[in-house]
């Protein structure tokens, strides 16, 4: 495909996206559509198409409309590496020349007679209501957070440490041509700079030597107190990062637990591959296996903290879903203390930016559940160079 033609694929997804239909399914039945399209040009349709959605609002505004074409429009004047003669030609399968009132309009953007930024949704490329909430949360730098939120995100991983050091995992990826540097976040944590898309299959990969995971991701299991468990629950675990992170970390009996088992199917196959336990349980299960020196509560959330990594999301949370979250986690909480020993630790997570859904629910739950105590807190954001992260450590009193 020429580079025209892949705008005017990001430009065909993008309406379809724009009409409601959630950007993976637009990806996925492009691709379906587009059998001649090599893993070249649909990672380029994705990454424009993405790129795109980061910034929706801004591109918009350039743009004139909240249509394919003008969003990439918009995109174009942010990353002009061809110019719009070589990608707005009609070559082809290119889109078509702009057109007279276009091309008005970007001269308009370019002298400043239009203002691009717009009000502060629109220049931070959020909703409304979600800037409301992020300028709350985070007073003194939510604009950098904002920003931070329209770039792509870095792609990381986390050395097992029982297989190899890091310096050694660092030499065989550089091996397989893939150059990764190390990560002041994260002590096991590698960024990968170059040839990312090739990880998965790279053997660094397949022998269980690194598992994919953010190294803010990697910093909150670091701040567990896992020195002092003998068992560890990983509550909400999905496809188990978290509890594969806490494996490389400690000794202690790893269990791990998710409402839907359909989403640890995979557990089994990466723990096998990492080389330790982790024993997967059902929610008849957890009775036989209680009480936990630990217990993770990784609560499904707005996912506020990884929006770079799935823009769409941030477009298609409304506030009604968001309060429907709001009384799940604190649900979730209150059910998973239960499972605690005294003096047993329970910790809340999050990949939300949002205090509503960190610090106002550990408020309200220890309002609640006195007999706990708060034992530590940290916060990531994406200004601090990962995906955002909330966890809260308490400790049940004896």
């Amino acid at each position: 495909m020429t580079p025209g033609a892949r705008i005017s694929a990001a430009i065909e997804c993008l309406d379809l996206i724009f009409d409601g239909m959630p950007a993976e399914k637009a990806l996925t039945g492009w691709a379906r559509r587009s059998r001649f399209a090599g893993s070249k040009d649909r990672n380029a349709v994705r990454d424009h198409v993405f790129d795109a959605l980061r910034r929706r609002d801004t591109c918009a505004t350039i743009g004139g409309e909240l249509t394919g074409r003008s969003v990439m429009i918009g995109l174009v004047l942010f990353h002009d590496d061809l110019g719009f003669d070589a990608l707005f030609n009609g070559v082809g399968h290119a889109p078509d020349e702009l057109n007279e009132e276009e091309k008005s309009r970007l001269s308009k953007v370019l002298s400043s007679e239009v203002n691009a930024a717009g009000g502060a949704s629109t220049s931070w490329d959020l909703q409304d209501w979600c800037c409301d909430k992020l300028s709350s949360s985070h007073p003194q730098n939510a604009r950098h957070i904002a920003e931070a939120l329209k770039s792509r995100a870095p792609v990381d991983v986390r050395v097992n440490l029982r297989r190899s050091m890091v310096s050694q995992a660092q030499e065989q990826l550089h091996a397989e041509a893939i150059e990764a540097e190390t990560c002041s976040l994260a002590p096991a944590a590698l960024r990968l700079k170059q040839n990312a898309r090739k990880i998965a299959r790279s053997q660094t990969y397949l022998d269980g030597i690194i598992e994919l995971q953010d190294a803010g991701s990697q910093a909150l299991v670091g701040a567990l107190p896992l020195d002092d468990c003998k068992t560890v629950l990983d509550y909400c675990a999905g496809g188990g990062g978290k509890s594969l992170a806490i494996c490389d970390l400690s000794d202690a009996q790893v269990f791990a637990h998710d409402i839907s088992v359909a989403r640890m199917a995979d557990i089994p196959k990466r723990a096998e591959r990492a080389g330790v336990s982790i024993t997967c349980l059902a929610s008849e299960d957890l009775p036989k296996h209680a009480p936990f020196d630990l217990v993770l509560c990784d609560a499904p959330c707005s996912g506020s903290g990884s929006w770079r990594r799935s823009p769409d999301a941030k477009w298609r949370i409304t506030p009604e879903k968001f309060n429907e979250l709001l009384g799940l986690q604190f649900e979730i909480l209150c059910k998973a203390q239960k499972l605690v020993v005294p003096m047993g630790y329970l910790a809340y997570a999050t990949c939300s930016l949002f205090a509503e859904e960190n610090e106002y629910q550990v408020r309200r739950f220890l309002e609640k559940h006195p007999n706990f105590e708060r034992k530590s807190q940290h916060n990531w954001t994406p200004a601090d160079e990962c995906d955002g992260f909330f966890v809260c450590v308490m400790q049940l009193k004896a």
